[in-house]
C-alpha cells in the first residue's frame, strides 16, 4: 500500500498546520514566519559574501592588469612606497 492510499484512507490523522486553516496569529504561525525570515537572512548573507568576494577579485584583477603589486594599497598619493602618514602628514612609527 502506498503512502497516498494510507493518507486518503485515514483523513482524520492528516491535519494541517494552523496557517493552512487560516489561524495566522497562532504561535506556530509566528514560529514558521520567523523560521522563513532566518533562512532568508542566511541565504542573503551567503549571497552578499559571494558578491563581495567577486568584487574583491575584480579589483585585484584590475590592479594586476595595471601592473601594481599585490600590496598596492600601501602606496602614498605620490605613487611612491613610503611610511604611512596620518591626516596631518606625520609619519606613524610602530
Amino acid at each position: 500500500m502506498s503512502l497516498t492510499t494510507l493518507l486518503i484512507a485515514a483523513p482524520g490523522t492528516v491535519i494541517a498546520c494552523p496557517v493552512c486553516f487560516g489561524q495566522s496569529d497562532s504561535p506556530m504561525a509566528w514560529a514558521m514566519n520567523m523560521g522563513i525570515f532566518v533562512m532568508l537572512l542566511i541565504v542573503g548573507g551567503v549571497l552578499a559574501g559571494f558578491a563581495s568576494f567577486i568584487v574583491h577579485l575584480v579589483r585585484r584583477a584590475q590592479l594586476a592588469e595595471a601592473g601594481f603589486p599585490a600590496g598596492a594599497g600601501d602606496f602614498d598619493r605620490a605613487g611612491e612606497r613610503g611610511p604611512a602618514t596620518n591626516a596631518q602628514g606625520d609619519t606613524a612609527s610602530c
